[in-house]
């Protein structure tokens, strides 16, 4: 029992809110908060576009620039952005701080190498001038380093902090690509200098956190590659999360209602800008998701593990387990209803404030944003769900609903384009349902065995697991070496 205890205990502190909720947590910060800042920097753009006599091509070519940097850039960061998560509070619980900040270099350059490479190649062909292709790849390598932050950010829960950086980032955005207009700058490339400049701020602000954190050793920057190999169901789990989230955006810009803009930058302004306003929807669960998480159910989910590694009797385990899985049923109706009413208001309200910001909606966008305000909704009660799931470290479960959620939304989606244009927000609303039930059935399944997989499926020792990520860390770490060698030669 001691064996098994160590393991559990182990098990419950390397969880928990380090492991789940902040990797989504504080409206989303790797998915809502970048979303809800490009969305409030589209809108300054817009208004400043209105306002400085620019033409309708510019508009919508920085549109889709800054969208596709958006979209790409947390595409390649959500492979990494959980199981860095769990690196973190492995280390915290290990107390070994030091070999947190230097993973967050190691895997920020391994995302720049990787990304760079693939979102390089497309701007080559994108069909814009050399000037703004330096911007874009510019603003993706501040964005894939800004994101990376974040997630170590949230690690450590300085919500101040990154809420300081996002206004700090679009504030300065939006002022000096107002002057830079004014002195004479072609609008396309004195906007995206000016979103250089404020992102690069936000970066700056958010590794000076990181550095104020954790302390600076010379330890190797890719030893949390072996965590990829131990938790891989976590990185594809975050990668196809974020697949499931934006893969209805990608496949609109290549149906009948796309527009194009220049070389390989399409639109779909009819889907994209009531997709994007509907998304902001569920900013109310995934706050309340941190919030009722760490004061209502973590206690009861502590005191319940706590019981195992403490040797607890029978009688208080089953009594912890009837209390924590109470307070779970209660919490997730209570995150539904939130979730049930703040749609019911978009939909009913919404429509009437959208009228007055500079977006042109038309009555097609408006059964969009209905559409689509149902289906985020069902995807923002389904990731409550999954997260839980994470909590309990049912990986497989996890990766196996946010894998048919990428794959129905896909598919779906596709599917729609068959169909006449009012019908197409159906595919993502569609593959969130399927989500939303495949979340339900695991959960309850999974919670009514929960002992079960407590005692007999947890492993009694510990199990490393080596893969291509481990050999990939070792490489890295021998060619450093050597180069370290050579210097000092």
């Amino acid at each position: 029992m001691a064996g098994i205890g160590f393991e559990l205990k182990k098990l419950f502190q390397k969880r928990g809110l380090a492991a789940t909720a902040k990797a989504y947590g504080y409206a989303g910060v790797i998915c809502t908060g970048p979303m809800l800042l490009g969305i409030v920097l589209l809108v300054g753009i817009a208004f400043i576009c209105d306002h400085t006599g620019a033409t309708r091509h510019n508009r919508e070519l920085l549109n889709c620039m800054i969208t596709y940097t958006l979209l790409a850039s947390l595409t390649v960061t959500s492979f990494f952005s959980m199981v860095v998560t769990r690196y973190i509070a492995d280390m915290l619980y290990e107390e070994r701080h030091e070999a947190v900040l230097s993973s967050f270099w190691g895997s920020t350059a391994l995302l720049l190498v990787v990304g760079g490479i693939m979102y390089g190649i497309f701007l080559l062909f994108s069909g814009i001038n050399l000037i703004d292709q330096f911007l874009c790849l510019e603003f993706f390598g501040e964005l894939i380093v800004t994101w990376n932050a974040m997630s170590y950010l949230t690690a450590i829960k300085d919500y101040k902090g990154i809420l300081i950086s996002f206004i700090t980032a679009v504030a300065v955005s939006l002022l000096v690509g107002f002057l830079l207009i004014l002195i004479g700058i072609p609008h396309v490339e004195a906007l995206m200098i000016a979103v250089t400049i404020g992102y690069g701020i936000m970066l700056l602000w958010d590794v000076t956190l990181l550095y104020r954190y954790f302390p600076q050793r010379e330890i190797s920057a890719f030893f949390f590659l072996r965590w990829v190999d131990q938790f891989l169901p976590l990185a594809f789990t975050g990668l196809f999360t974020n697949i499931g989230l934006f893969a209805h955006l990608v496949i609109m810009w290549c149906g009948p209602i796309r527009v194009h803009v220049q070389g390989l930058f399409y639109g779909a302004p009819y889907h994209d800008v009531p997709a994007m306003i509907a998304y902001l929807t569920i900013l109310i669960t995934t706050v309340n998701f941190v919030v009722s998480v760490e004061v209502n159910f973590y206690p009861k989910y502590r005191n319940y593990y706590s019981l195992f590694n403490d040797k607890g009797e029978i009688k208080d385990i089953l009594q912890a387990g009837n209390e924590m899985r109470k307070v779970l049923n209660m919490e997730l109706k209570y995150t539904a209803l939130k979730q049930l009413l703040t749609t019911a208001l978009a939909i009913s309200i919404g429509q009437l404030l959208l009228t007055y910001l500079p977006l042109g909606f038309n009555d097609l966008m408006e059964g969009y944003f209905r559409t689509l305000c149902v289906g985020y909704g069902l995807y923002a009660i389904a990731n409550t769900m999954m997260l839980i799931l994470l909590y309990f470290t049912d990986y497989k479960g996890a990766l196996f609903a946010t894998g048919m959620f990428a794959a129905c939304t896909t598919t779906f989606t596709c599917v729609s384009l068959f169909f006449p244009q009012v019908y197409y927000g159906f595919g993502f609303l569609l593959g969130s349902a399927v989500f939303f039930l495949i979340c339900t059935l695991r959960l309850g399944y999974f919670i009514k065995k929960l002992p079960y997989y407590i005692l007999s499926v947890q492993p009694i020792v510990a199990e490393d697991k080596t893969g291509f990520f481990t050999r990939l860390g070792c490489f890295l770490e021998e060619k450093i070496e050597r180069g370290d060698k050579l210097e000092k030669i």
